[in-house]
């Protein structure tokens, strides 16, 4: 599936529709409590400290999640609920550093279905189009992309992720579609444990429990319908 990132309504839509797709319970009376009420849940999140990413770097992909999850009743910004500290972490360990990816070469062209076929890690892709993105947002908009405005942001994004983008010295919509959007998504409703999903915000707003929910009895019991414990999901560390 190709990413594109719409309207917040659209972004919204997307988020509830992959989870009930697998059998998850709709969004809990708390979220739909401060829906009603019309304002964004207050976020106690942490000032991210990040460990790959180089401050422009970081500005970029703060713009970035803060666009592609805008603050609204159901959650706060992107920044707030971790998801920039996510794909920070996710960049700076094994899978940025390419643990479980042959990387020596030789290096022939492959079938998209080959899966990853760049003689890079993940994170020095990710580093990379970051760069070339932010290269092509100032041939564009003379600014970079943490400098622009909401909606400039939002439709730079769809150009990236629509192959819109011309002059670009890496595939930008393979970097977005493949790597970068695909980070996003698991920065949402990856366990609260990897840094994102901040206070389970995303859990709760699908009503998903969290690790009750893999247990096989109650995947059975429950599949479909409410789980009792979807207001108050448990996380690893719950366990700990």
């Amino acid at each position: 599936m190709k990413a594109n990132p719409e309207n917040t309504q659209s972004r919204r839509e997307f988020l509830r529709t992959i989870t009930l797709a697998a059998g998850v319970a709709s969004v809990p009376s708390a979220a739909r409590a401060a829906q009603e009420a019309g304002s964004a849940p207050e976020s106690t999140a942490p000032v991210p400290v990040y460990l790959a990413l180089s401050p422009d770097e970081a500005a970029f992909v703060e713009k970035l999640v803060d666009i592609m999850c805008p603050a609204d009743e159901f959650t706060a910004r992107g920044v707030d609920c971790g998801l920039a500290t996510f794909i920070d972490r996710q960049i700076a360990g094994g899978f940025g550093k390419g643990e479980r990816l042959y990387v020596k070469g030789p290096w022939r062209s492959g079938r998209p279905e080959d899966g990853y076929q760049l003689p890079l890690t993940p994170e020095q892709f990710f580093k990379s189009g970051i760069k070339a993105a932010d290269e092509a947002c100032l041939r564009q908009h003379q600014r970079r992309f943490s400098e622009l405005n909401a909606v400039e942001a939002d439709a730079f994004l769809s150009a990236i992720a629509e192959d819109s983008i011309a002059d670009a010295p890496l595939k930008l919509a393979e970097w977005f579609n493949d790597l970068v959007y695909p980070l996003f998504t698991q920065a949402c409703f990856a366990d609260p444990v990897y840094g994102g999903n901040h206070d389970k915000v995303f859990w709760k707003m699908v009503g998903y429990p969290g690790l009750p929910a893999v247990n096989g009895l109650n995947m059975v019991k429950y599949r479909g319908k409410p789980f009792p414990g979807s207001r108050a999901p448990k996380s690893m560390e719950d366990f700990a």
